[in-house]
């Protein structure tokens, strides 16, 4: 399937893969720990002197910890009496070590048709694509249909604690007549084959998010000497408990948007998925590398991450305890605690350290009108659909205030490039060409929108 031939270059088109790789310059590591978190501050602060050079007057806030920069920058419409669009990206990244990179994961590098470096794809290419449109817009004077914020913000990566929950806890203000938003892990391309013989690119559309959870653990028992007998361990209460919630199979549910995203599939490349079949796993694994993240919206999961306990090998310790990573599917928060107790038994205390509601929205509106048409104008072959995503974003904190949320980060991939593989891994990179692409496809829909 040939490409769409684009008839210019825009400055935001021209600027965006530089700018990108300067924002993955910024070691902005998000540990999760205050202490070992550098912070966005010198990131942020660049972001709003690329925004003040092109005429914005933005505002710098720190989200209630030193050093957790965020920026927001008003781009005025056409039409103010409508509700604003909220356009937001999270400038924290995760941790890199850099023996393991083929490149250093801070350089930023531009080669092989490629942008390398942590954050590449989650999520300073989005950044990158928001501060080229935004500068252009300002700079060339465009007025878009109705008013948008751009906001650049901290500690996604740690649930936004420090970042987006802070903001809409403490300046709601900054929100004040955004209606809908715009966010990142959707808009990049599926290739899917046909039954025909050709391909057909998916752009998927998130409009659902499992809820997310990290969970404590803690059991408590006598402590004691290594070499006594002891029918209470604390170690091994927790063990046990431990092993049956890593083991356990949650139930399949398949919500509206999921349903959704494989019907769209199924008319597509002629490839029957049963919502109801015990082997519906077996059945996405069909669609390759992409499988991973849909595969995990069908069910609860709840994942050990973490283990402590004791502190020398002849003491039995007083107190265990262990981390969990929980997803949890739209409706599903109330069974699945219910189903956690039951598996962990009463000998097992557990508690939230961070628990963030489910969201759900559909696939309807002028929005989603808006990101049909611009992918559209782009590559008239494509065709827009819903998915769930199984991790979490920024849009958790926004829906909070009755914001409508979506992902859309446009990216046409390669179709043998395994781009889940790259959130957080090693070697994240994003083609140059999805750069330009989506920073055209972004224009489109946001002078549309």
């Amino acid at each position: 399937m040939s490409e769409t031939v684009e008839p210019h270059t825009s400055r935001a088109v021209s600027e965006v893969v530089d700018l990108v790789s300067k924002l993955i310059r910024f070691d902005t590591s998000n540990t999760g720990e205050l202490e070992t978190t550098k912070g966005e501050r010198e990131c942020a602060q660049w972001v709003a002197d690329q925004l003040h050079q092109a005429g914005y007057t933005t505002e710098y806030v720190e989200s209630g910890q030193p050093g957790r920069g965020n920026v927001f920058a008003r781009l005025k419409g056409a039409d103010s009496s409508r509700g604003a669009l909220l356009m937001h990206g999270h400038l924290d990244v995760v941790p890199a070590e850099a023996s393991d990179w083929s490149v250093h994961p801070f350089s930023g590098a531009v080669r092989d048709g490629y942008v390398w470096g942590r954050g590449a794809i989650d999520m300073k290419d989005m950044v990158g694509m928001m501060l080229a449109l935004a500068r252009q817009f300002k700079i060339e004077g465009t007025v878009p249909p109705r008013d948008i914020v751009w906001a650049f913000l901290a500690d996604e990566e740690a649930g936004g604690k420090w970042g987006s929950q802070w903001l809409v806890d403490n300046r709601p203000d900054l929100f004040d007549g955004i209606t809908e938003a715009v966010g990142e892990v959707g808009g990049f391309s599926l290739t899917v084959p046909r039954p025909d013989g050709s391909e057909r690119r998916l752009y998927l559309v998130e409009t659902a998010e499992k809820g997310l959870g990290w969970m404590r653990l803690r059991a408590k028992a006598r402590a004691g000497h290594g070499s006594f007998l002891h029918e209470d361990n604390a170690v091994t209460i927790l063990a046990q408990a431990v092993a049956r919630l890593g083991t356990h199979t949650f139930p399949l549910v398949v919500s509206d948007s999921v349903a959704e995203f494989l019907a769209a599939v199924a008319e597509e490349s002629g490839l029957e998925f049963d919502p109801h079949s015990p082997d519906i796993e077996g059945q996405l694994a069909k669609l390759g590398t992409i499988s991973r993240i849909i595969g995990a919206t069908l069910r609860d999961t709840a994942n050990p991450t973490m283990l402590r306990a004791g502190y020398k090998a002849n003491v039995i310790p007083q107190t265990a305890e262990a981390v969990v990573d929980c997803r949890v599917v739209p409706g599903r928060q109330a069974e699945f605690e219910r189903e956690v107790d039951a598996l962990i038994g009463p000998d097992v205390e557990r508690e939230w350290i961070t628990k963030l509601d489910s969201y759900e929205t559909t696939f309807d509106g002028h929005l989603v009108d808006a990101m049909n048409a611009a992918i559209l104008a782009h590559d008239p072959h494509g065709r827009t659909v819903p998915y769930m995503l199984s991790g979490g974003t920024d849009a958790k904190a926004f829906a909070r205030l009755g914001i409508r949320c979506f992902g859309f980060a446009p990216l046409q991939l390669p179709p043998d490039l395994d781009f889940t593989a790259l959130f957080h891994g090693v070697d994240e990179r994003v083609p140059v060409q999805s750069l330009e692409f989506g920073t055209r496809v972004l224009e489109h829909f946001l002078l549309n929108s």
